[in-house]
């Protein structure tokens, strides 16, 4: 039998007198923080300053600016850029492995076969889609990476991953960091802007283009190509001259003010901020998005004389004028919902490749034509990807379900070795198993050529120096084969 000692629970375990002698210490470092939080002369803690200024690269970068491509709904790979004989001498057949599914419809397991044939490109021969036949003529410029994998099946998750880095919202976007980290070559544009359908928004809504818990400077503004370019930034009423000038001065003494009481609250310092970029934008970024004195010839390099590309292809050419401005990240979403999302069919009229390769793949060659033409390609990243894959087994008669086991994208300009292929996937492209490239490893590879150090690029946050990468958790590296120098 045991025998337990008893407890006398009228006896304190220890007294006011012995706690304070064991825990002095501790309150000593409250104490200590404190006098440190108000070394400004009792005020308070004082505020952390941000602003987009030009700030240094940690290095000597490769490239200044981003335009991010996103194929919303997610890109087939064996479709478009990672051709599987497989799939043909097996089409119908079940396959060996039972895929992961999101949605219903492919139960059967039965390998589909790309309708599309695939042909060698450019002086590197890389194989490419039928579909895609002008972005096929850059083959040579784009570092194709067959062997991405991401971590979550579902849009929302995928989308948030692939600008994150992570599946959970709240976290700031890749053009947030990197506007954070290098701020804006031109004071009268922000460093990070979207460029949506003017017909809505796309699956993920707002929220690829979040600063998180980075102060709202960072967070993409999103600029139109229809009717009023930029929501809120002109009145309609005629002021005499000098009026908003002494309009902006005195919100600015009032949000000064208010900044005193709270000093640690960013979305003061931000507030300030938006209204003096707001006003300077007034004039530069409204004639800059006028594409009316853009030569005809150029016009029809992005597909503007055609109705299906002309929304898309001015989403490219504004993309092209803001990096020629200054404006480090550019974010293109295509048509509204998500149409690279082929569950249903993969060939033929309404939602399916042939439909939105019809809409996006001039635009996207004009803009690489017209980044390189300049000399602006050399210091411009352009990134296409989507979110997650496409399966190889057909659901329905002939569509697609997701794929977080493997996709490909391409990047061009910025370093990127062009003419270049890395990785590869399983003989129908299920699983990503060469050479394996995870949404953190791309990442820091982007950080690098823009002259960031992905480990010391960091934000406070509730008590921790986040990163984007993250690779402490996720283990990211930078991707030395598909650049050109290290």
């Amino acid at each position: 039998m045991n025998h337990q000692p008893r407890v006398d629970v009228t006896t304190p375990l220890m007294t006011r007198r012995q706690l304070l002698e064991r825990t002095g210490c501790g309150f000593g470092m409250l104490a200590l923080a404190s006098l440190e939080a108000s070394a400004d002369g009792g005020h308070g803690a004082r505020p952390q300053s941000f602003d987009l200024r030009p700030k240094p690269a940690h290095f000597e970068p490769q490239a200044k600016n981003v335009i991010m491509l996103m194929a919303v709904g997610g890109a087939s790979q064996m479709d478009l850029f990672d051709p599987k004989p497989a799939l043909t001498r097996y089409n119908g057949r079940p396959y060996k492995i039972k895929v992961e599914v999101q949605q219903k419809g492919s139960e059967q397991n039965r390998l589909l076969a790309s309708p599309f044939k695939f042909h060698r490109r450019g002086e590197c021969g890389m194989e490419l889609s039928e579909v895609i036949p002008h972005t096929g003529r850059f083959a040579d410029d784009l570092c194709l990476v067959r062997s991405m994998h991401t971590g979550h099946n579902n849009h929302g998750e995928g989308l948030i991953m692939l600008v994150t880095g992570k599946i959970f919202q709240g976290r700031p976007s890749l053009g947030s960091w990197i506007s954070y980290g290098l701020g804006s070559e031109n004071q009268n544009l922000p460093g990070f802007v979207v460029l949506r359908s003017p017909d809505g928004y796309t699956t993920s809504g707002t929220s690829t283009w979040s600063s998180g818990w980075m102060p709202g400077l960072f967070r993409g503004t999103e600029f139109g190509t229809q009717g009023t370019p930029i929501l809120n930034i002109r009145s309609d009423r005629k002021q005499p001259a000098g009026i908003q000038r002494n309009n902006l001065d005195f919100l600015k003494a009032i949000n000064i003010r208010q900044q005193r009481k709270y000093p640690l609250d960013s979305r003061l310092e931000t507030r300030i901020q938006n209204y003096e970029l707001a006003a300077r934008m007034q004039t530069e970024a409204l004639q800059m998005l006028d594409v009316a004195g853009e030569p005809r010839h150029i016009q029809k390099l992005y597909g503007l004389d055609n109705p299906q590309m002309r929304k898309y292809g001015l989403r490219c050419l504004l993309a092209r004028k803001l990096v020629e401005a200054g404006v480090r990240f550019v974010q293109i979403l295509p048509q509204p919902f998500q149409p690279w999302d082929t569950h249903g069919k993969v060939i033929g009229p309404g939602m399916s490749l042939t439909t939105i390769c019809g809409a996006c793949d001039l635009p996207t060659a004009g803009l690489l034509q017209d980044l390189k033409q300049r000399g602006l390609l050399e210091s411009t990243i352009v990134l296409f990807s989507g979110e997650f894959g496409r399966l190889p087994v057909a659901q329905g008669r002939a569509g697609r379900d997701h794929n977080r086991n493997a996709f490909s994208l391409w990047l061009a300009g910025g370093g990127f070795r062009g003419g270049h292929i890395h990785g590869a996937t399983d003989e129908v492209g299920y699983k990503a198993v060469e050479n394996r490239v995870s949404i953190p490893d791309l990442h820091a590879t982007i950080l690098h050529q823009l002259g960031l150090d992905h480990n010391r690029l960091s934000y406070p946050h509730a008590g921790r120096n986040e990163t984007l990468s993250d690779s402490a958790v996720t283990g990211a590296t930078i991707v030395t084969e598909l650049v050109k120098t290290m």
